[in-house]
C-alpha cells in the first residue's frame, strides 16, 4: 500500500456525487439506469474485475454503462477526500467502486452476486495483504430495494459458499452517502498500467 501512495500521490478536483468519468458511456437500451456501490478492497481490482466480466465495450449488452472509482462511507466531516489522507484512515472512507447500470439487462441481484464472487467478504478490513478500513467489504445502497437485495442475496451466499466452510461474511450494508470521485489517474488504473499492483483475492472464487 505504501508503494502505490507513493507513486500516485497528485492533486485531483472531486465533487459528492460527481458523474461516473471512467469510460464512454454506452447508454442503456431501455432507457433504465440505476447505481450500485460496491467496496471489496482496492478499487483498481474492484474496478477492474467487473468491467472484464461485464464489458460495455464491445459488448453493451452486458448491462453496465459506466463506472468511476472513488471513497464513501467516510465521517461527515471528512468531505472531499484525497487518496492520501484516506489511507491514512482518519475519515473512515472506504475504497469503492460506482456502477451504473441498466437494470433491464443486468440485475442488481446478480451484480451483488458477482461482488461476494470476486474478493473475500470474510476478513475485517483488509483484502489480501491491504490492510485498513479503507479496504472493507461493503455494499452501499442507493434504493431500499436493493437494501432487501442484498440482504437476500447475502444470506444466500453465507448459506451456499461460506457457511459449509466455517466462516462467515462481515461485509457492511450501509444506505449510500456522499460519493466522491478518486483521482483521475485512479480511473480505469489496471486498463491504463496491465502490469500494476492487483490484490490477490480480486478473482473469480466460484
Amino acid at each position: 500500500m505504501l508503494g502505490r501512495l507513493r507513486a500516485l500521490i497528485t492533486p485531483r478536483t472531486s465533487l459528492p456525487f460527481g458523474p461516473p468519468v471512467s469510460h464512454k458511456d454506452f447508454s442503456s437500451t431501455s432507457g433504465m439506469k440505476e447505481i450500485a456501490i460496491f467496496a471489496s478492497g482496492c478499487f483498481w481490482g474492484t474496478q477492474h474485475i467487473f468491467l472484464k466480466h461485464f464489458p460495455p465495450e464491445p459488448a453493451p449488452g452486458k448491462g453496465i454503462i459506466s463506472t468511476a472509482v472513488g471513497y464513501t462511507g467516510g465521517k461527515p466531516n471528512a468531505a472531499n477526500p484525497d487518496y492520501k489522507t484516506v489511507c491514512s484512515g482518519t475519515t473512515d472512507h472506504a475504497e469503492a467502486v460506482r456502477i451504473e447500470f441498466d437494470p433491464a439487462v443486468v440485475g442488481y441481484a446478480d451484480l451483488v452476486e458477482f461482488f461476494y464472487r470476486s474478493h473475500d467478504p470474510t476478513t475485517v478490513n483488509r483484502q489480501g495483504g491491504d490492510a485498513g478500513t479503507q479496504y472493507r467489504s461493503a455494499i452501499f445502497t442507493t434504493t431500499p430495494k436493493q437494501v432487501t437485495i442484498a440482504r437476500r442475496v447475502t444470506e444466500d451466499v453465507q448459506a451456499k459458499h461460506f457457511t459449509p466452510k466455517g466462516t462467515k461474511i462481515v461485509t457492511e450494508i450501509h444506505s449510500a452517502g456522499p460519493w466522491w470521485n478518486a483521482e483521475d489517474y485512479h480511473q480505469l488504473y489496471l486498463f491504463k498500467n496491465p502490469g500494476g499492483y492487483q490484490c490477490p483475492t480480486h478473482r473469480l472464487h466460484w
